[in-house]
């Protein structure tokens, strides 16, 4: 059942224990990208199986794919998670299971939904008899402690870059590629699985590295850098948006071979799909301004001997590339902040271009 979850061995052994005698709620936590809403999905399926999670049977199977009406999984349909949200989460606990004698309650970013917990705490603390809530946290300190004290708890870590770069190699790729990738993967499996269909990856990562070459001094060549790498930015989120298609296609099949016309819950994978776009954009830069750190850092190394590093001028080089660096680390920061991309780039490639030294 947990076979897809990768470098998560001591989560999938207590999840895989939880089935012999399940409780009534588990919070999975951990970073983005490693691996908890699919192991939260197969914990579901196999909760809903007649032997335990068998991973064959027809159960197993719509639970996997997101078709079994037993296996309700709760997106937020904002920002946040509203109480309105909530509310719905509430009434669907109340009701008995279609199917089977269980119902599996499964809700995503629970570390964003602070005004509606008071909302859902008595049904996660008393649910309904059959119904079990797998909930899932990005951050555990972001959890009401309310929440988290009444849940059994199960902790996925950040997957290691030497993890994701095995696992790349291990699905057929070279092995100077992968590790290339899996350092770029910021330990997540998923944006492994895009950057290595993505062609242009390489490529974006040398022009990151080559505008120290371009800057020449000029505003009007940092203004032209920074918009080119947002073009390139931009283009970066096609291979996340053709996945994204793929899975609305799929979802829509699975609904079709069920009966239903009209894919349920439709406006809220969209609106997943979105968030999900926006923070690639963010990630994509960062991984961008990382590689442009490392170019300075390369060159200063490179620029620098023994007798270099001693003298005045050498010294005074070496401030501007830490500065240099610095700076870079700042814009990275900001867009974490949800800052404007464009007013970052271009305060950076000024600045980098030495016309606020």
């Amino acid at each position: 059942m947990f076979d897809a979850v990768v470098g998560q061995s001591v989560a999938i052994a207590q999840l895989e224990a939880a089935l012999r005698r399940p409780v009534h709620a588990y919070l999975l936590h951990g970073p983005p990208g490693s691996g908890k809403r699919l192991a939260a999905r197969s914990f579901g399926a196999a909760l809903l199986c007649p032997d335990g999670g068998c991973g064959i049977c027809n159960t197993c199977r719509r639970a996997l794919t997101g078709s079994h009406p037993d296996l309700i999984e709760v997106e937020r349909s904002g920002a946040s998670l509203s109480v309105s949200d909530a509310q719905s989460v509430v009434a669907r606990s109340q009701r008995r299971p279609l199917e089977g004698d269980r119902q599996v309650l499964m809700i995503a970013d629970l570390h964003l939904a602070r005004d509606a917990i008071p909302v859902l705490l008595k049904s996660i603390e008393e649910p309904s008899e059959g119904t079990i809530f797998v909930l899932l946290a990005d951050d555990l300190a972001a959890v009401v402690d309310t929440v988290v004290s009444r849940c059994a708890t199960v902790r996925f870590d950040r997957l290691s870059d030497r993890t994701v770069t095995d696992w790349l190699i291990g699905q057929g790729m070279e092995c100077e590629q992968a590790a290339r990738i899996g350092r770029s993967s910021g330990g997540r499996l998923d944006r492994a699985h895009l950057l290595a269909q993505d062609s242009g990856f390489a490529a974006r990562q040398a022009k990151w590295g080559s505008v120290p070459d371009r800057l020449d001094g000029t505003g009007a060549a940092a203004a032209a850098v920074a918009k080119e790498l947002l073009e390139e930015v931009e283009a970066a989120i096609l291979p996340l948006r053709e996945e994204h298609a793929r899975e609305l296609e799929r979802l829509a099949a699975q609904a079709e071979l069920v009966g239903v016309k009209a894919l349920p819950g439709r406006r809220q994978i969209e609106e997943r799909h979105k968030r999900e776009e926006r923070r690639w954009r963010t990630d994509d830069l960062r991984i961008g301004l990382a590689t442009l750190a490392e170019s300075y850092r390369d060159r200063l190394v490179a620029a620098s001997g023994p007798n270099r590093a001693r003298s005045a001028g050498g010294a005074a080089d070496t401030r501007r590339a830490l500065d240099r660096v610095e700076s870079i680390a700042v814009a990275s920061r900001s867009l974490g902040r949800n800052a404007n991309e464009l007013l970052v780039m271009d305060a950076l490639l000024v600045r980098l271009s030495g016309l606020l030294d």
